[in-house]
């Protein structure tokens, strides 16, 4: 089976119609949300009040984590996602979108995703020995890969813009990554089985996430030996 080149990677989205689901679906939820966000705006509710509950509630998902409450944290991990999507739809919706609040607000989500790997991290670290439990100092492993990974998915996007070139290629966005941790934890609710799934739900997002900072590097690769062939 051949690979898809990173060039002609969002024209292989379209054609299997992945981005046209991925868009249509961000579409529907902020046709849901647009009310939500107007009485907020109406409460007097500042974005960046949004962004700091997010943040906070990020922190409270990471210590639940800690704890081994996997459903729990997932639960508290799906409320603060919708504090960091209103908070951005509330900011263009009263006139409030700036360039410090953009990177603000990217600061933020990289300090969650930080409380919430910490928060696992020290579970399994302290999980040996445990009924059902699995090594803790592989799943351990694995969880800096996925931190790394995130960081990474969002450093070679910065790092690519600062030289000029559009770089979004790539599956595991911070709402992908989201997405797939919480269905992890809900269904780690299962008994006798909540340590294996989070921790393969920590190598998916472990493997794909380095998979996408590879694919954007190697897209920036491209995009600027295209224009150096121009100039």
């Amino acid at each position: 089976m051949n690979s898809i080149p990173p060039a002609d990677y969002k024209g292989w989205l379209r054609m299997t119609g992945i981005s046209s689901f991925r868009e249509q679906g961000k579409e529907r939820f902020l046709r849901i949300t647009a009310p939500v966000c107007r009485f907020l705006s109406s409460l007097g509710v500042n974005p960046d009040l949004l962004s700091f509950t997010g943040l906070l509630l990020s922190m409270v998902a990471g210590l639940i984590y800690s704890g081994g409450f996997f459903f729990l944290g997932g639960l508290v991990l799906i409320v603060a996602g919708i504090c960091d999507v209103l908070d951005g739809q509330m900011a263009r919706q009263i006139g409030k979108l700036s360039a410090f609040g953009a990177f603000f607000d990217s600061v933020i989500d990289r300090y969650s995703e930080l409380f919430v790997f910490l928060g696992l991290a020290w579970h399994f670290a302290g999980s040996v020995g445990e009924p059902g439990a699995i090594p803790g100092r592989w799943v351990v492993l694995v969880i800096i890969l996925a931190l790394s990974g995130s960081l990474m998915v969002s450093y070679t996007r910065a790092r690519a813009e600062g030289l000029g070139v559009d770089c979004k290629v790539g599956w595991m966005q911070r709402p992908e990554r989201i997405t797939i941790l919480v269905l992890g934890s809900l269904l780690s609710g299962l008994p006798s089985m909540g340590h294996f799934i989070m921790a393969g739900t920590l190598l998916i997002i472990a493997v794909l996430s380095n998979y996408t900072a590879v694919q954007r590097i190697l897209h920036v690769k491209n995009q600027l030996a295209k224009k150096n062939q121009r100039t």
